[in-house]
C-alpha cells in the first residue's frame, strides 16, 4: 500500500507539467524526493499525481511574471528546477518575459529564500550574439542565473525526443496526410537528439546536489543527425514513402511571415533563423566532461526509443508493422 512520503528533499519544479517536466517529476519521485510542481494552471497538472506515492507530488500556482507567486513556490525548498521555456511567443508569454525576466525572478527568489541548489534548463543555441530572439533570450536567462547565483547548474539540451515530443511526432503526423515533408534550408542542419529520460536523469542528479555547479552542461544523444536524416527516420518508422522537398531559407522565411500569426503555426521566422545553425554539443563541452557521459549517464539512441512511439502513425498502428510502405 502506498503511503505519504514525508522523507526526502523538497524540490520545486517550475514548468513541471510539460513534456520534459513530467519526466523530471517522475525521476525526482523515483529518487525519493518530495516534488512541488509550480505551474500557471495547477488544475491541469493532475496527470503528474500517479508518478509518485500519495502526497509525494503536489501542484501549486506560480507565474514567472509575478514575483510573489515565485517566492511562495520556492519557500522551504531544498532545491529548485526551472524548466520553463517557449518555442514561440504567445500573448504575454514572450521570449524576454519567460526566458530572461522569468529566469532572473526564479534565481532571485532562490537566493532570497536561501535555497542551496538551482538547476536551470536552457538550450543549445543560447548565444547573446544569436540572430534568433530565442537564442538571445536563452543566453540572457543564463547570464541572469549566474549573475544571481554563480553556483547554479545550467543544462543546454539539443533537440529533445520522447513519446510526447513536438519534433518527431509533428512530422510523423504531417506524413500521415501530406505527400511531402519539407527540408528547411535543404535539410543540412545537424542535430544531436537527446532522449527526454536522459535529460531528466541529469536534472534529477543536479537537484540531488551531486552535479558540480557554476557550469554549463551540454546534453546530446550518441548520434548526430541532419534534418534530412531525421525525416528519413520518420518515413521509415511510419512506413510511408514521402517526397523530401528542399525549401530554401528565403522561401521558408516568407512562408513563416505569412502564417506565424496563426495559433499553432507550424513555423515562425525565428525558428527558421535557428535552423541556420547546427544544434550539437560543442567540442569544448566534450573535452571538459560537461556532457551526459561526463555525468555518468549512458545516452539512449534514437533507434532504441523512437520506434516505441512512432508506431502509432502507421496506417493500422502496431498491427501494421509487417505491411509494405505506402
Amino acid at each position: 500500500m502506498a503511503v505519504r512520503n514525508e522523507k526526502g528533499r523538497l524540490v520545486t519544479v517550475f514548468g513541471g507539467s510539460g513534456f520534459l517536466g513530467r519526466h523530471v517529476v517522475r525521476a525526482l519521485a523515483r529518487a525519493g524526493h518530495r516534488v512541488r510542481v509550480a505551474v500557471r494552471r495547477p488544475d491541469l497538472a493532475g496527470h503528474l499525481q500517479p508518478l509518485g506515492t500519495v502526497g509525494q507530488i503536489h501542484a501549486v500556482q506560480a507565474n514567472l511574471r509575478y514575483r510573489a507567486s515565485v517566492d511562495r513556490a520556492v519557500a522551504g525548498a531544498d532545491a529548485v528546477i526551472n524548466l520553463v521555456g517557449v518555442l514561440a511567443p504567445a500573448g504575454r508569454q514572450t521570449f524576454d518575459a519567460v526566458h530572461a525576466f522569468g529566469a532572473r525572478a526564479v534565481a532571485e527568489a532562490v537566493r532570497a529564500a536561501g535555497v542551496p541548489t538551482l538547476v536551470h534548463v536552457s538550450a543549445i543555441g543560447a548565444d547573446p550574439a544569436s540572430a534568433s530572439s530565442y537564442g538571445r533570450s536563452k543566453a540572457e536567462g543564463e547570464a541572469a542565473v549566474f549573475e544571481t547565483l554563480p553556483g547554479a547548474v545550467v543544462f543546454r539540451p539539443s533537440i529533445v525526443f520522447g513519446p510526447e515530443d513536438d519534433f518527431f511526432n509533428r512530422f510523423a503526423e504531417m506524413a500521415r496526410f501530406s505527400p511531402i515533408l519539407p527540408l528547411i534550408g535543404g535539410g543540412h542542419t545537424r542535430f544531436q537528439p537527446v532522449y527526454v529520460g536522459d535529460v531528466a536523469a541529469a536534472v534529477a542528479a543536479a537537484a540531488s546536489g551531486v552535479v558540480p555547479g557554476g557550469k554549463v552542461y551540454e546534453l546530446g544523444g550518441p548520434e548526430v543527425k541532419t534534418f534530412r536524416e531525421c525525416m528519413e527516420i520518420v518515413c521509415r518508422e511510419t512506413r510511408r514513402n514521402r517526397m523530401l522537398v528542399d525549401i530554401p531559407f528565403s522561401i521558408a522565411e516568407t512562408m513563416a511571415k505569412l502564417t506565424q500569426w496563426a495559433p499553432g503555426a507550424p513555423l515562425t521566422v525565428d525558428q527558421v533563423e535557428l535552423l541556420k545553425s547546427d544544434n550539437v554539443v560543442s567540442d569544448a563541452a566534450v573535452a571538459e566532461g560537461r556532457t551526459l557521459a561526463g555525468l555518468g549517464i549512458e545516452a539512449h539512441s534514437l533507434a532504441s526509443i523512437v520506434p516505441t512511439y512512432l508506431y502509432r502513425y502507421l496506417a493500422h498502428g502496431q498491427y501494421d508493422r509487417n505491411r509494405m510502405p505506402t
